[in-house]
């Protein structure tokens, strides 16, 4: 038996003291079984949708999806779905059943669901009911569709993502049969809304098996974002890089946290080096550029998968600046005080740290340096950036000592006002002149009259 949650447990009681079947099913008795905490609690049960909420009553219920079988139960904090056993009509939409009709047998709800893992429920005293063998593809790790693959596919083409995902975040495998239709599947992708493409997606770049999942399905990953097609394969023809674009691409994301900003950059930055190859007289390649051209695929991909406006904003930036200089010319950590405010003026403190973590996972990812090297490089600048910050430095126009009413009271007018005050922050941040108020008038003094 899986331990449930007082208040699950409240709502299975009550409907099963009505004289209803009632059992958790889905997701929470797969993570139950893996040893996880499940977030959700979903139930299932042979009582009717107004016989549900006949049973808890209005008050404590919401009509949640009553055509699909579904009330969502209020029971203390929690809220909970609880469905009707049903079976699923024909999705001539590809996503959604036309209709469902109602049954009574439990194993006929469980034979419509995605894939054998979430096809399991937990009858209270019949125990673990799994009659498409899903705690053996627990055991197993692996991702199974429940009957024919393709049948399961065709109906939701959104399954075709979830069965990476679900491989991805739980480190499994796609069983044969499941995977050729995968690939087989792919582009039905295009049927399905781009947010939940996105959604799906962005789960399976953070998950901790997300480069075998883009390794083993690039095809897949080139439905859903065309600008990925080239570079599986792609000979990057350059002595800095020892893999094609596409495996030098997933070793970035296997390398930075599993944050989904930085996931989704990496995925993307390298996307413009097929449109700026040049080749020089020894046979090399070289992408001048490329990280402009990268910049704008990522603002058109984030734009058609309806990224927010922040993360939007954020992975273009950080694509467009991924190959920003952070070394010194004999090829050291930069940890100069003056480079390290100018990153900070520039990107803020969040950002900085996060493209410093892009270039460890850029190097490393081309195979001519170490983990421990890198990481190493990387522990200098992230402790010259904490010391640094410990200082209280000024590094925006909103700490320095003096704004904008001081400018104006001194008869500075218009533009100059913030060409001032930038040249007064360039110089505190220079270490030319300290960032208090007499000492930034006096330096002010120096050059107003040539604004």
């Amino acid at each position: 038996m899986i331990s449930v949650p007082p208040e699950i447990g409240a709502i299975l009681a009550k409907l099963r003291a009505a004289g209803y079947e009632a059992q958790p099913v889905g997701g929470c008795v797969r993570d139950s079984l893996l040893g996880l905490t499940p977030g959700d609690w979903d139930i299932c049960t042979s009582a009717l949708p107004e016989e549900i909420v006949a049973v808890f009553g209005e008050a404590n219920t919401i009509p949640t999806g009553l055509k699909h079988g579904t009330v969502t139960v209020r029971s203390g904090e929690k809220l909970s779905e609880v469905t009707t056993y049903r079976t699923d009509g024909a999705y001539t939409d590809h996503r959604h059943p036309d209709s469902v009709s109602f049954v009574t047998d439990l194993t006929e709800d469980l034979a419509r669901r995605d894939f054998t893992v979430n096809a399991m429920a937990c009858h209270p005293s019949r125990g673990l009911q799994d009659p498409f063998g899903g705690r053996q593809d627990l055991a197993n790790r692996v991702i199974r569709c429940v009957g024919d693959p393709a049948q399961r596919f065709e109906e939701d083409a959104l399954r075709i993502l979830r069965a990476l995902r679900f491989a991805a975040v739980y480190a499994f495998s796609l069983d044969p049969a499941t995977a050729a239709a995968v690939h087989a599947l792919a582009p039905t992708l295009s049927r399905v809304a781009p947010e939940r493409l996105r959604v799906e997606l962005l789960k399976l770049l953070c998950g901790p098996a997300a480069g075998a999942m883009l390794r083993a399905f690039p095809d897949v990953m080139a439905i859903l974002i065309p600008e990925l097609d080239p570079m599986p394969g792609y000979d990057q023809r350059n002595h800095h890089h020892h893999f094609d674009l596409w495996e030098h691409t997933v070793q970035t994301i296997e390398n930075v946290p599993p944050e989904e900003d930085l996931r989704l950059t990496m995925l993307l930055h390298d996307t413009g080096k097929p449109l700026t190859q040049t080749i020089d007289e020894k046979g090399e390649a070289h992408y001048r550029g490329h990280p402009k051209f990268s910049a704008e695929i990522a603002e058109r991909v984030c734009a058609a998968l309806r990224c927010d406006r922040a993360q939007q904003d954020r992975v273009v930036r950080l694509v467009l600046y991924h190959d920003i200089p952070i070394r010194t010319a004999d090829g050291a950590p930069n940890t100069d005080r003056r480079f390290l405010l100018r990153m900070l003026n520039r990107f803020g403190e969040r950002d900085t740290r996060a493209l410093f973590r892009i270039h460890r996972a850029d190097r490393i990812a081309t195979g001519i340096t170490s983990h421990a090297r890198e990481d190493a490089r990387m522990k200098i600048r992230m402790d010259a950036l904490d010391d640094l910050l410990a200082s209280q430095p000024c590094f925006t126009l909103k700490d320095l000592a003096l704004n904008g009413r001081d400018l104006l009271a001194r008869g500075l007018r218009g533009p100059a006002v913030g060409e001032a005050l930038q040249k007064l922050l360039d110089a505190v941040m220079d270490g030319a002149v300290p960032n208090e108020r007499e000492d930034l008038l006096a330096y002010l003094d120096t050059f107003v009259t040539k604004i």
